[in-house]
């Protein structure tokens, strides 16, 4: 409910924001996106989703547990591409890596603890790369005035990248795992720890940068000014809880954005959807039903 109101109000502002642009405005900012654009953008949707595979692999050698590097492909492939378009997704993600998972012997815990550390890497990815672009570009917050109550400061990048810090000494010095009842989540050792610092910015500057190839040159501020733009634009969206951050993303990239023609970032996050979210989404809906029928066969085994 809290995502569908996110949804009703983000488009609500949008169609206020965006009543100038007419579907042929539209339409040419798409038609004008070149083939190379369209490869690079593809890339980096592979290098995106090849990232986010390594977030369950270093979750798996967190908990000591061997599985084949293409089932894990797969699962997480499945998960994610589920997860960005219902929304939720913790929960979303939660159920398809529980039921993959547990057929490869993993209990039910132990999947608890690969769902928030898949979380946690990719919180902490969110941080490290924010702190970075923060501490670069500090005045990319006076982008958002209008919808963050957040003042533009290197100090607050400085902030971030000490929080992570925080994270990587409480692995050195072996601190004590935090229980949750029968919960426990323990400190990674630092080879997890740098994979983490690795996998996680990786992953998200491969996703903005499938936005910054759709992008025209023309009032382009840079792929520096874009990733800024993307973290903040997919954080609100994810916190939103809105399915895919429908309305969410758009209205914040065009806040961000206010230089170029609002078609042409529209345009770019069209392709950004197609890319990331659409095309994986059904082809994860084929993934499920072909490992139900799989799972199917072998209990009739």
């Amino acid at each position: 409910m809290v995502g569908l109101a996110a949804v009703a109000l983000s488009v609500w502002l949008l169609y206020h924001e965006l009543r100038g642009i007419s579907f042929a405005d539209l339409g040419d900012s798409f038609a004008a996106i070149s083939g190379r654009s369209w490869l690079l953008a593809c890339v980096a949707t592979l290098a995106a989703y090849t990232a986010l595979a390594g977030y369950d692999r270093i979750a798996l050698m967190h908990l000591g547990r061997k599985v084949s590097p293409l089932f894990v492909a797969l699962t997480s492939f499945t998960a994610y591409a589920l997860a960005h378009n219902i929304g939720a997704s913790v929960f979303s993600g939660a159920v398809v890596r529980y039921r993959a998972y547990s057929s490869r012997g993993l209990t039910a815990t132990e999947v608890g603890v690969l769902v928030a550390f898949c979380s946690f890497t990719f919180a902490l990815g969110t941080l490290l790369l924010t702190g970075l672009v923060l501490l670069l570009r500090p005045e990319i917050l006076e982008r958002f005035v209008d919808m963050l109550p957040v003042e533009a400061s290197a100090t607050t990048g400085v902030v971030l990248l000490a929080l992570v810090m925080l994270y990587v000494v409480g692995s050195w010095l072996h601190l004590k795992p935090l229980r949750l009842g029968r919960f426990e989540l323990q400190y990674p050792r630092l080879p997890i720890v740098a994979r983490q610092l690795l996998i996680g910015p990786v992953e998200l500057a491969a996703a903005a940068a499938i936005v910054y190839f759709a992008l025209p040159a023309a009032g382009n501020p840079g792929y520096l000014i874009v990733l800024g733009i993307f973290m903040i634009s997919f954080s609100i969206a994810l916190i939103s809880h809105a399915p895919g951050g429908l309305g969410v993303l758009e209205l914040a990239f065009i806040n961000g954005l206010p230089e170029m023609n609002e078609a042409d970032v529209l345009a770019a996050l069209i392709v950004f959807r197609l890319l990331y979210l659409i095309v994986p989404f059904i082809l994860s809906l084929f993934m499920i039903l072909l490992f139900e029928r799989q799972q199917y066969r072998h209990g009739d085994e």
